[in-house]
C-alpha cells in the first residue's frame, strides 16, 4: 500500500490560478499603470532642462512641451503611486486568500508574503543602485512587510477602524498645514524655494556611472527606509489598506456586484484628484501667481497635489474596473484589434515586474549622461513620446510571452525565491 505524504522540510507550494478564474480588471489596471508610471518618470531624465521652484517639471520648451507638463501635473504626478499602492495591497490579499483557500495555513501564507516583501526590497535597492533611483519596489516591499504583519489577518472591523485612523492622519497631519495656509492666504508659509532641485537626486546628469550609482543608492535608501516611517505617520498607507479591504470583497474580480461604489469612486476620485493638481499646474505655466515656496517640493500646492493624488489613484482603479465590467459583459466577437489590445495590456499586467524593470533597462542607458546621453536633447513632449514607445515595446514582448504561455523572467525568478521550489512529496 502506498500513500503520498508531504515532506516535513517542504515549504507551502504555489496555488495556481486557473485561466477562467483570472479577472481582467487587476491585470488590465497594472498594465495601464505601467504606462502612467513610465510617463511620470520622464522628468528626471531631462537632465539639462531648466527647472522651476518645484525642482521637478521643466519650465522651458514649446507649447506642446508646456501642454505635456500641465497634463503631467494634473493627471500623473503624485497620482500614479497611489494607484500602484492600492493594486499592491490588493494583490497581496489575493495571494494570501488563494493560498489559504488552497489548504496552506495562515502562518505559512504569511511567510510566503514575507519572503516576497523581503525579496522585493532587495530587488528594489539593486534596481535603484544600478539604473533608477526612483525605484518603488523597495519602498512597497518594506511597507508591505510592515502592513502585512499588522493587518493581513485582522478582522474586517479592525481593518475598517484602521482605515479611518489612517484617513484622519492623512487629513490632519499631512494635509492640515497646507489647507490652513490656503485658507489663511499664506501660501508662502510652507516650503523652501531654495532647496536642492529634486531631480538631482536621480543623477541623470552624472557622466560617471559609478558616481551616479552612489547618488542613486543614497536616494534609493532614503526612498525605502525614510519614506516608509513618514507614510506610517502621515497616513498615506491608507491606500494600501483600502487595497486589503477591496480584495476581501473581490471588488476588481466581481465589479458587477459593486457598480454604485465604483461609479462614485471614479467620478469623485478623479474630480478631486484633478482639481487638487490644477493650482500647481496653473502656477507652473504662469497662469497663477503664487510664491515660489508654495510650488517647492514641500510647499502648499505640492502637498495639496500629493494628498488629492490618493483620490485620483482610487478613481483610476474604479474607472478601469468599470471598463473591465463593460468589456467582459459585451458579446464576444472573436479576435479583433480591440480584443488583442486589451489582451496585450493585460499581459503586461501579469508581467508587471518584468516590464517595470525593462523600462529602466531601456531608459537609463539611452538617456542618462553616463550612457548615450540622449536626455540632453529631448524635451517634455518628445520624452513622453519616447516613454510611450518604450511601454508599447514591453506590451509587444508581454503579448508574445502570453501567446506562448510563459511568465515574465522577473516573475519566474521571484516565484522561485518565494516558494523555494515546488512542493516535494515522498511515497511510503
Amino acid at each position: 500500500m502506498t500513500a503520498e505524504t508531504t515532506s516535513p522540510a517542504s515549504r507551502p507550494g504555489p496555488v495556481p490560478v486557473r485561466t477562467g478564474e483570472r479577472a481582467l480588471a487587476p491585470d488590465f489596471a497594472r498594465g495601464l499603470m505601467l504606462l502612467l508610471i513610465v510617463l511620470s518618470n520622464t522628468a528626471f531624465h531631462l537632465w539639462t532642462a531648466r527647472r522651476g521652484p518645484s525642482g521637478w517639471q521643466p519650465v522651458d520648451g514649446s507649447w506642446p512641451d508646456r501642454a505635456v507638463q500641465f497634463t503631467m501635473i494634473v493627471v500623473l504626478d503624485l497620482r500614479v503611486y497611489p494607484l500602484f499602492a492600492f493594486l499592491f495591497g490588493y494583490g497581496m490579499t489575493q495571494l494570501y486568500l488563494r493560498q489559504t483557500a488552497g489548504g496552506t495555513s495562515e502562518r505559512d501564507a504569511v511567510g510566503i508574503l514575507r519572503r516576497r516583501s523581503l525579496w522585493l526590497l532587495v530587488i528594489g535597492l539593486a534596481h535603484a543602485t544600478l539604473l533608477m533611483a526612483g525605484d518603488i519596489l523597495g519602498y512597497y516591499g518594506l511597507l508591505s512587510l510592515v502592513l502585512g504583519w499588522f493587518f493581513l489577518r485582522r478582522s474586517d472591523r479592525a481593518l475598517t477602524w484602521w482605515i479611518g485612523i489612517a484617513t484622519a492622519q492623512l487629513v490632519l497631519l499631512t494635509a492640515g498645514p497646507a489647507l490652513f495656509a490656503l485658507l489663511q492666504g499664506e501660501l508662502g508659509s510652507l516650503g523652501d524655494a531654495g532647496a536642492e532641485p529634486g531631480h538631482l537626486a536621480y543623477a541623470g546628469g552624472e557622466e560617471s556611472w559609478l558616481a551616479a550609482a552612489g547618488t542613486r543608492l543614497t536616494t534609493g535608501l532614503f526612498v525605502t527606509f525614510a519614506a516608509v516611517p513618514l507614510s506610517l505617520v502621515g497616513g498615506t498607507y491608507v491606500i494600501f489598506l483600502l487595497g486589503f479591504w477591496a480584495a476581501r470583497r473581490r471588488v476588481l474580480e466581481e465589479p458587477g456586484r459593486h457598480l454604485p461604489l465604483l461609479r462614485r469612486t471614479a467620478v469623485v476620485g478623479i474630480t478631486v484628484g484633478w482639481l487638487g493638481g490644477l493650482p500647481a499646474a496653473l502656477a507652473h505655466i504662469g497662469a497663477l501667481r503664487v510664491p515660489d515656496a508654495a510650488q517647492s517640493e514641500s510647499g502648499a500646492l505640492t502637498v495639496l497635489r500629493d494628498v488629492t493624488g490618493n483620490a485620483a489613484g482610487l478613481g483610476y482603479v474604479a474607472a478601469i474596473a468599470l471598463f473591465a465590467h463593460w468589456w467582459t459583459a459585451r458579446p464576444a466577437r472573436g479576435r479583433t484589434p480591440r480584443a488583442t489590445a486589451v489582451t496585450a495590456v493585460s499581459a503586461v499586467g501579469k508581467r508587471s515586474l518584468s516590464c517595470y524593470l525593462a523600462h529602466s533597462l531601456l531608459f537609463a542607458p539611452l538617456l542618462a549622461a553616463w550612457g548615450l546621453g540622449f536626455g540632453e536633447h529631448l524635451t517634455s513632449a518628445t520624452t513622453a513620446l519616447f516613454a510611450t514607445a518604450v511601454w508599447l515595446l514591453t506590451v509587444a514582448g508581454a503579448y508574445a510571452l502570453e501567446r506562448r504561455g510563459r511568465r515574465g523572467p522577473a516573475e519566474a525568478v521571484l516565484r522561485r525565491l518565494m516558494y523555494g521550489g515546488t512542493r516535494r512529496t515522498t511515497r511510503a
